[in-house]
């Protein structure tokens, strides 16, 4: 009799459809392998083997074996045979997916997912011998649901950023770098021009948005090559020109002027990962620099209407730039959307000179939006002959409106969109979504059928928040257009505003700002509305009309995509004072050394749509986190009880993890930064990292009276947040923490570090990050500037 080895055909194919059962993590395969949890090493056999010719022995290990979400897992095998061994391979066979890394001779590895209970990760380790025969070791990862991974950052005041251990941090992308081949590199003196080509001062908001690994399309999941759109929110004046800035007679020269306004606006930056981390792509094709200067249209129910007339634009249909961008969210079709929040300064518009010559109602209209400096903040105005600086003086002098620029004003504090794939795309600013001093700006999931959302938070002592349902449904196909600023056209130009109206006891109400409607309409006496146009153009008084809940500095907005709630930052007030406290703003008190009674601290609030989900007009509220330092008074101050490794002031940027990786799944990550001047004689700004629940986890019914010098006022908190918020970052000094993103895998976070040393000068700089970040720096100007951070590990950052 013939001694047969090798296996029969019938053996081959049983082998094959195993192999491929396990590929797919079928429930029969993995219910093979999973006895009680236990692993299960060398089985299988050689299917017609013998004992002369035994199968290869395999052993497999995890390390850790048992962990929690967003952590990356090793296995290693190790297989031996008599003969050689032909091939191995690695496959899931139970448990919640996870994605194997490319096998590294006898080692793979996977990032722990997202879970809502522990789950037993199953992988299988299959070596076949040259003869056919196989032999399998399983191994069982327990993973549990996510926590905060790291060691809080201590409160500090160095000139670097600060870092938890296990995480490395380098700096990606600079003020003044350049975005063009031809462009040289920044010399930071005070020398440089060009800024139309080089990275713009004061990086707030961004996005990350992925292409395809050849850099020539979208492609959103791509971690390893993609664009970072981003606003630049203002400038360090001192240290853009040689000796800080000059004027000759009042009158600023033009150059310097040039500069200053280029360094604004926005800017779109190819990075892309190689050997030494992420870099930007000097030459890439998809740089672009928008700046005050850039060609915009007006889109939306304001477009052509007379009050965004201009000398520039007669038709009211055009305009030029964007300035003073704090926030910046995503659409679904690719675009970016940045919120014009710092605009009202940069206005000349003397009111003891200007206000006779324009009606009870434009004074009214330009006082409540603040277009009332003498000067304008750098002069821009005092530049002539040339009616990009002319513009910035916002006198009626001319006979009309389109003989002057009194209603330059009229064309800023919008929403505007950019598609950061297309530099010839013409930028377009969105009226139907109000014009404020906007800060916040946040999108709803994109569902099919169901309306787009925005919430925008208007960023000003006791200003309020807003929310945009759009007119149309949105449609899935949409998401694949390569037109992508006629799909902002579809579901932006049309729709419905409103502005939020709270109530003590956890609800709330969503007011519509529609012509015609509660009082907004001509025969008003407090402000007599024309049409639309007018109501959009001049929401603030829309909202005081409609008696809106006046909050304590609106700032940034996110979304919980996972329940729908919105979290919203409030950066503090200092003209809160007992007697006008509310429910979602319930704070007024002294924090020394200051001896202002206010909330200077400021909280985060909740909010969850009620009936009708985002398109509807009602809602219930709560406090996440009160602001405030470990030691001040537990019961009316610190009532989130904060210690020293969580508390902060001043919270701004927000922004959850991403639902493409653990840190958006189960229960999301939220980041959360600070841009403040209270708690500065303890720290310098920072970023926590929080898993902050839900509306309601903190009671069902009015749970908390705060006491502000003899009054009382009730309002609703969320559970404390203990170990599940903690400090990840501290900036440098005087800096702002503000923007944040990460690649869609998780494993790379973005920050932008903004304005370091801005009380300095030009010949004394008070910082010199971020050259002094991984060496000593002396005398070098500091610049705003994006960090990379990874975990040294390879896990997802922060959990």
């Amino acid at each position: 009799m013939t001694d047969t080895r090798n296996p029969s055909i019938g053996d081959l194919i049983e082998q094959r459809y195993s192999r491929r059962a396990a590929l797919k993590g079928s429930a029969s395969a993995a219910a093979t392998v999973v006895i009680g949890g236990s692993v299960l090493a060398a089985c299988g056999g050689g299917g017609g083997g013998s004992t002369a010719n035994p199968p290869p022995t395999v052993t497999a290990t995890a390390s850790p074996t048992t962990t929690t979400a967003g952590n990356r897992v090793t296995i290693t095998a190790t297989a031996t045979d008599d003969g050689s061994v032909a091939s191995t391979s690695f496959v899931q066979v139970g448990g919640a997916a996870v994605t194997l890394s490319a096998t590294t001779g006898l080692t793979t590895s996977f990032t722990a997912p997202a879970v809502t209970a522990s789950s037993v990760i199953v992988i299988r380790f299959t070596a076949t011998d040259n003869s056919g025969n196989t032999a399998s070791a399983d191994v069982n990862v327990t993973v549990g649901v996510g926590v905060i991974g790291f060691t809080a950052v201590a409160k500090n005041r160095n000139d670097v950023v600060t870092i938890p251990s296990g995480y490395a941090v380098s700096v990606l992308y600079r003020t003044g770098d350049p975005i063009a081949a031809s462009t040289a590199a920044y010399a930071n003196t005070g020398a440089d021009t060009d800024f139309a080509n080089r990275a713009g001062d004061h990086g707030a908001g961004f996005y990350y948005f992925g292409l395809v690994a050849t850099g020539t399309g979208v492609d959103v999941s791509n971690s390893a090559r993609g664009l970072l759109a981003m606003n630049h929110e203002g400038i360090t004046q001192a240290y853009l020109h040689p000796a800080g800035p000059t004027s000759a007679g009042g009158v600023r020269p033009e150059a310097e002027v040039l500069k200053e306004t280029e360094a604004h606006g926005l800017s779109v930056v190819e990075i892309a990962a190689g050997t030494s981390g992420f870099a930007p792509v000097q030459a890439s094709a998809y740089n672009r620099r928008v700046t005050p200067s850039t060609a915009v249209a007006i889109n939306g129910p304001v477009k052509g209407n007379a009050l965004v007339q201009t000398a520039f634009s007669a038709d009211g249909t055009a305009g030029r730039g964007t300035i003073g961008n704090s926030a910046l969210a995503q659409t679904a079709w690719g675009t970016a959307l940045s919120s014009e929040e710092k605009w009202a300064r940069y206005f000349r518009r003397p009111p003891a000179a200007d206000d006779a010559r324009r009606t009870t109602k434009q004074v009214r209209a330009l006082t409540r939006y603040g277009v009332t400096s003498t000067t304008g903040l750098y002069g821009w105005a005092t530049v002539t002959g040339n009616s990009l600086y002319a513009r910035w003086d916002a006198q009626a002098t001319g006979a009309s409106a389109t003989a002057d620029y009194r209603n330059e004003p009229n064309q800023f504090g919008w929403i505007v969109e950019v598609d950061p794939y297309d530099k010839a795309a013409t930028v377009r600013k969105r009226t139907a979504l109000g014009r404020l001093a906007h800060s916040g700006v946040a999108t709803s999931n994109f569902i099919a059928g169901a309306k787009p959302v925005v919430y925008m938070g208007d960023a000003g002592e006791n200003e309020y928040l807003y929310k945009f349902v759009s007119g149309t449904a949105y449609a899935s196909a949409d998401a694949g257009a390569t037109d992508r600023m006629s799909i902002g056209d579809k579901y932006f130009d049309t729709g419905t505003l409103y502005v939020a109206k709270f109530a003590n006891d956890g609800t709330g109400t969503w007011l519509p700002l529609t012509f015609g409607t509660g009082g907004l309409d001509a025969a008003n006496a407090t402000y007599s509305f024309t049409d639309q146009a007018d109501v959009l153009t001049h929401a603030r008084i829309a909202g005081d009309i409609l008696a809106a809940t006046p909050m304590d500095t609106p700032a940034w907005s996110t979304i919980n995509a996972l329940t729908g709630d919105i979290f919203v930052s409030l950066k503090g007030n200092d003209q809160r004072t007992p007697a006008n406290t509310n429910g979602p703003n319930p704070r007024a008190y002294v924090d020394a050394p200051s001896a202002q009674v206010g909330n200077r601290n400021g909280h985060v609030l909740r909010m969850r749509e009620g009936t009708g989900g985002l398109e509807g007009t009602t809602f219930t509220w709560d406090i996440y986190v009160f602001g405030a330092g470990s030691d001040l008074d537990a019961t009316n101050i610190n009532i989130s009880a904060l210690d020293a490794t969580n508390d902060f002031s001043g919270p701004e940027g927000l922004r959850f993890g991403r639902g493409s990786n653990p840190s958006g799944l189960g229960s999301p990550l939220l980041w959360l930064q600070t841009d403040d001047q209270a708690y500065r004689d303890v720290t310098n700004n920072q970023m926590l990292a929080g898993l902050p629940g839900g509306v309601g986890d903190g009671g069902t019914a009015i749970d908390k009276t705060v006491t502000n010098s003899g009054t009382t006022q009730a309002t609703r908190i969320g559970k404390a947040p203990g170990a599940a918020l903690k400090r990840f970052l501290v900036g440098p000094v005087e800096a702002a923490v503000t923007g944040v993103d990460t690649t869609p895998d998780g494993r790379t976070l973005f920050v932008n570090i903004q304005h370091p040393g801005q009380n300095g000068t030009a010949a004394a700089p008070t910082s010199n990050w971020p050259d002094n970040q991984t060496a000593a720096a002396a005398g070098v100007r500091p610049r705003s500037a994006t960090i990379v951070i990874t975990r040294t590990d390879g896990g997802i950052v922060g959990l």
